[in-house]
């Protein structure tokens, strides 16, 4: 099992970094790189064995049109350095080195499939590919409400080093078979994934519940497609499901008390019970919970 981290922001605020509207994550990168740095490395520290890059929030959204035009390359170079002076802190002994996975984040807005803007892609996107590459071993397109979102990036990015795809469910209502924010259901996102050439499929920022059938039916779909390549995984946060007019990050959600670390542990055994390979944490999952999963994939470390 790869051990992913957990979420950036609450941990930032645990150690009292700078955090709040409009920039959220990225405040931090301004004005206490240090405090990025160390969340990183109490994530190694906990267990973690990919850690994501803090480029979520390098997005107009967050930093305004001018500021972005200005400073996003900067600030994804920033982001970049940092996991990786973070990796090269850690000791020595303490087995494989961790990989870095450069988070490219819905570029429009999170959960709105409806924001986004073709046109505008790269626009938005080469900054953060431009300043992350030379820092890190995958690419995470993470929090994706729609396929057009991760078949826009694709072509973009400079080589072949993985690309893993990860998308968010819809979780404020039961359906009757898992589907993106978008609607789409999980099943043809896989289709597409596979004619995308992806590393690994993967579901986060959504309820934890609704994940295990999303898995179930991943892979379901991938052995139809007789592809057993392509990794699956998870990584959920710990809201209140969310409705379809809610915006991530648009403020400091309320986060879900009865999931304890050893709670999400349990939810996260029946994810790799159906067939998920990575897991980690997403929003308001810290790094006890990611401890907790390492102990219980890895009790020999």
């Amino acid at each position: 099992m790869t051990i992913l981290d957990g979420g950036m922001s609450r941990e930032l605020m645990r150690l009292n970094a700078p955090f709040r509207q409009p920039e959220w994550s990225a405040l931090s990168l301004y004005e206490a790189p240090s405090a990025v740095q160390q969340v990183h490395e109490d994530f190694i520290a906990s267990g973690a064995m990919v850690i994501t890059t803090n480029s979520y929030a390098i997005v107009p959204f967050h930093l305004g049109d001018e500021r972005f035009a200005r400073d996003a390359q900067m600030l994804a170079e920033r982001a970049g350095s940092l996991a990786r002076a973070a990796v090269q802190n850690r000791p020595s002994d303490k087995g494989a080195v961790p990989k870095i996975a450069g988070s490219l984040p819905p570029l429009f807005g999170s959960y709105r499939p409806d924001l986004f803007q073709a046109d505008k892609v790269a626009e938005v996107a080469m900054p953060l590919i431009a300043g992350l590459s030379p820092y890190v071993d995958l690419w995470l397109c993470e929090t994706q409400s729609a396929i057009v979102e991760p078949q826009s990036i694709k072509p973009l990015l400079p080589d072949d080093r993985p690309f893993w795809v990860s998308f968010t469910l819809q979780d404020d209502k039961p359906t009757t078979e898992p589907a993106l924010r978008s609607g789409e259901s999980v099943a043809s996102a896989v289709v597409a994934m596979v004619s995308l050439g992806v590393d690994a499929i993967l579901f986060n920022c959504c309820q934890p519940e609704v994940i295990e059938q999303a898995l179930i039916v991943a892979r379901q779909t991938l052995d139809k497609l007789n592809n057993h390549s392509i990794k699956t995984g998870a990584y959920s946060n710990a809201f209140a499901p969310q409705p379809k007019d809610a915006t991530a990050n648009d403020g400091l959600d309320e986060v879900r008390q009865d999931l304890t670390p050893d709670a999400y542990t349990q939810l996260a055994t029946r994810w790799a019970a159906a067939g998920a390979e990575i897991i980690g944490g997403c929003c308001g999952i810290g790094i006890h919970h990611i401890a907790a999963l390492s102990k219980h994939f890895h009790p020999n470390g």
